[in-house]
């Protein structure tokens, strides 16, 4: 296990499923995403404060520094009683707790009895985790999440979140980010005319998170083939990452498992 103990370091590259150990009066600060983090621990008690930054460029690096520093108290803060003597506290990503409604800036057509495959980021959320059980204090979402409603009217249906993508082709395209996950996704359009894809909906609480070594997250691929109408399109999620994701481990199981009847509702409302 690092040293954490040198208030003097500079800040750090943060780590998903790494272990980090406080001394009492403490404070772990860091920096993704749109979100800013302090993690305090006393002897009695954990504290979490967060707050949403709205950066003027995409972020790319996710730093932590340990120091005796906290913020102003204009900034919210949560207490939480320690669940055992442990002083260790470790973050993990998890996927949104609602399917998210995918979004490309430019709509894509898939022509007749065409396929493709395209590379979707999403945001993860972070949970905090402490103790020897690594017990969840709180979840933070990195990214303020936007709602929408996806079913045929305002009584059948269900709340989702929405996210825009530039929905690449290339997997080199795709940027690179600690808290974004990348989902391969191919359709298959077996109908007899073009599939215009405006957006779809991403089962999100269904899908496992693996990192690989350099530190990215990748899910599972989902398989969409749409033989008829664009509801009932089917819906496959992969039981492994692909090839091209490398030698990856998990770090965070899916929300939910995918009984007939959840997937058989996100079928229904797969292009909305």
């Amino acid at each position: 296990m690092a040293d954490n103990n040198d208030e003097s370091a500079q800040p750090r590259d943060g780590a998903w499923a790494h272990p980090y150990t406080l001394k009492s009066g403490q404070t772990q600060c860091h920096e993704l995403s749109q979100t800013r983090l302090w993690v305090t621990r006393l002897d009695l008690e954990w504290q979490i404060r967060s707050e949403t930054v709205k950066a003027d460029t995409d972020p790319m690096r996710w730093t932590e520094q340990i120091s005796h520093v906290l913020p102003g108290t204009e900034v919210p803060l949560q207490r939480f009683v320690k669940p055992d003597d442990s002083n260790e506290v470790v973050f993990l990503p998890a996927l949104a707790n609602l399917p998210t409604v995918i979004r490309p800036y430019q709509p894509l057509t898939i022509p007749a009895g065409g396929e493709c495959t395209i590379y979707v980021g999403t945001v993860v959320w972070m949970q905090v985790c402490v103790g020897l059980q690594r017990t969840l204090l709180a979840e933070l979402a990195l990214s303020e999440p936007s709602q929408t409603w996806v079913g045929r009217n305002t009584m059948e249906g269900e709340l989702c979140y929405s996210a825009p993508s530039f929905a690449r082709l290339v997997l080199e395209a795709v940027p690179k980010r600690p808290w974004r996950a990348i989902t391969p996704v191919k359709i298959v359009n077996r109908r007899t005319e073009p599939l215009l894809l405006e957006r779809f909906s991403l089962p999100t609480p269904l899908l496992s998170l693996y990192q690989n070594e350099r530190g990215q997250l990748w899910t599972p691929a989902v398989t969409v083939v749409c033989e008829t109408e664009m509801n009932s399109a089917s819906l496959n999620v992969e039981q492994t990452v692909v090839k091209a994701a490398g030698a990856c481990k998990l770090v965070s199981p899916a929300r939910e498992k995918g009984g007939r009847g959840r997937l058989v509702g996100t079928f229904d409302r797969m292009f909305g």
